[in-house]
């Protein structure tokens, strides 16, 4: 069975009526578990209560494309959640955190440090909780782990926290970096997500990467609804000429999986257990609740 280890099923993308729909298809096409990753503080509550209808598990936190728009109190209001929803066996991550250099408006020098601002809080967060956390990386992976090695210094000098004194790890959404980056993520406890990028002939470095990495360093995602893989990705040129992209779902997971098992020469079998054991790893909850 496959898992989904990224997907917003909550995005404003489909209405309340068709998400159980989209997520009964997925799980008859053999994705047994999805990870619901909040963005803000306003969908909290609709992570947790789909994570809980849904059979499926949640992470929350403050998207760095929502930085711009939230403040300190959300900081405030997520540490009184977290603590809210410890005990909470679906409660897996915090997350998606991270840093977005790829925004204009974000790369702006006091964006920047706003992101930073929120990056090294939520950090903080979850070594405090005990949680591993999801990744945001888009143009941002080694100023992440300079966030994270900071992390573990503070760590190793006595930082204790309601997990005890576990490194944070986690997931590394949509990893498109180097060779020596994801080593450095790997070093440092965490996965890396591949998903529908993954799919297109022209994605060179990322297949060879996705083929090369060490089995124990992939984890699969759809990122839905976006992220589209490339039998439903639209071309820019036809979308300015009217035609609609096709939002991708978690159904389309086990084919970007056979993707993915055809560039490293394994069956689609094989990878959807050595996936599936490494998010379980990462994100321990999760085997915890799925045993």
């Amino acid at each position: 069975m496959w898992i989904d280890s990224h997907c917003h099923l909550d995005a404003p993308d489909w209405s309340d009526a068709q998400r159980p729909v989209l997520r009964q298809q997925a799980r008859a096409a053999g994705v047994d578990f999805c990870v619901y990753p909040a963005v803000e503080r306003a969908n909290w509550a609709h992570v947790r209560e789909l994570a809980h209808a849904c059979g499926d598990g949640y992470a929350l936190g403050i998207h760095p494309l929502y930085v711009l728009q939230a403040d300190d109190a959300d900081l405030d209001a997520l540490a009184q959640e977290l603590q809210r929803c410890h005990a909470d066996p679906r409660l897996l991550a915090v997350g998606e955190i991270g840093l977005d250099y790829f925004v204009p408006a974000l790369c702006e020098p006091a964006a920047r440090q706003r992101q930073w601002h929120f990056y090294t809080a939520q950090l903080e967060l979850a070594q405090r909780f005990g949680l591993p956390v999801i990744l945001h990386v888009r143009r941002s992976a080694d100023l992440l782990l300079r966030g994270l090695r900071s992390l573990h210094v503070q760590r190793r000098a006595g930082a204790g926290g309601m997990g005890g004194a576990r490194a944070v790890g986690g997931i590394a959404h949509a990893f498109n970096g180097s060779l020596q980056q994801a080593q450095a993520f790997m070093a440092l406890g965490f996965c890396l997500g591949f998903g529908g990028a993954c799919t297109f002939d022209a994605a060179q470095n990322l297949r060879r990467l996705a083929a090369d990495l060490p089995a124990e360093a992939l984890v699969l995602e759809t990122d839905a609804p976006d992220m589209p893989p490339q039998w439903l990705y639209t071309p820019a040129a036809a979308r300015a000429s009217g035609a609609s992209q096709a939002p991708n779902t978690p159904a389309e997971l086990p084919r970007i999986g056979a993707v993915l098992a055809a560039l490293r020469g394994l069956s689609p079998e094989a990878l959807a257990a050595s996936t599936s054991a490494n998010v379980q790893r990462v994100l321990p909850r999760l085997a915890a609740l799925r045993h």
